[in-house]
């Protein structure tokens, strides 16, 4: 997908000089190890790939992926903490607190989602999309999204395999969709997109992320742990509930195809996104 290697391209330029200057701060060099550490950038991309869309400044919107990216990256440096997942690999590296220590990796994601702030408030952008862009971001991003999906995966360790589907939906819901639906909504958002666009932008997200999500579930059984970059059967050994563990394989497997559906039907409403049905698309079936 050229466009979206060109993306990614743009994206981590920006982010190198976002982070660049790494030498006051063990802080910092800890926040670029991180971020630069590769991934798929999947949420920086389709930020930019609903701007473009819908007819907005790619260059322009770009703070706004590197903000998302930022928020991301700080999720997982905290999500390997030992005193959440307890992961040592991230990307195929030391996650950043074997890397740095547990002190510096908790300041280098609080750096993170501090900057991600600043980005966004410096952006080439009216300053009504920038609010825009703030309160979507912050929202989905909080505790009524992605950090209360963090606290429901916790409660749902201690509860083991005796949490309902409802209850684990729920969970990715806020865990993973929320911040999908942020990028997709900023880009709709920044490229100038009504109410309409960007509730749909807001709907596509929801149901990538829940497939998303399940895949990543069936990759902790099946996956290569080289070709994952991370640990196999974490999920197992820390007592997760996955929508493998509650519905086996085929099911697990039919759910994710499901809501790769429903994914690609809200973006019917869009013309000219073609790119982003490919994503979806190679998401479902991917390696890692």
């Amino acid at each position: 997908m050229k466009q979206m290697n060109e993306y990614i391209a743009l994206v981590e330029g920006a982010l190198d000089k976002a982070l660049g200057s790494t030498d006051e701060y063990q802080v910092l060099r800890a926040m670029a190890y991180s971020a630069e550490a590769g991934g798929k950038r999947i949420r920086p991309v389709l930020l930019l790939m609903f701007c473009r869309m819908l007819g907005g400044n790619v260059n322009k919107a770009l703070p706004l992926a590197c903000a998302v990216e930022m928020i991301h990256t700080y999720s997982l440096i905290h999500d390997d903490l030992p005193c959440m997942d307890n992961d040592d690999l991230r990307r195929g590296k030391p996650s950043c607190h074997k890397q740095f220590g547990e002190a510096t990796a908790l300041l280098a994601g609080d750096g993170l989602l501090t900057m991600a702030f600043s980005m966004i408030a410096g952006a080439d952008l009216p300053a009504d999309v920038r609010i825009g862009a703030v309160k979507v971001l912050s929202q989905r991003a909080g505790v009524f999204g992605m950090i209360g999906g963090q606290e429901m995966d916790l409660q749902n360790e201690e509860k083991g395999s005796s949490i309902s589907a409802e209850t684990l939906e729920r969970t990715y819901a806020l865990k993973t969709s929320a911040l999908l639906q942020s990028a997709c909504e900023m880009g709709a958002l920044a490229g100038g997109g009504d109410e309409e666009a960007i509730e749909k932008a807001g709907e596509y997200a929801y149901h990538l992320g829940l497939a998303f999500q399940i895949v990543d579930d069936i990759l902790d059984v099946t996956g290569d742990e080289k070709t994952l970059g991370k640990p196999i059967g974490s999920d197992e050994e820390n007592g997760k509930a996955t929508f493998v563990s509650l519905y086996g394989l085929k099911k697990a497997r039919e759910l994710a195809s499901a809501h790769s559906d429903k994914a690609l039907s809200a973006l019917q409403y869009f013309s000219g996104s073609g790119e982003l049905k490919t994503l979806t698309e190679n998401l479902l079936f991917r390696e890692n």
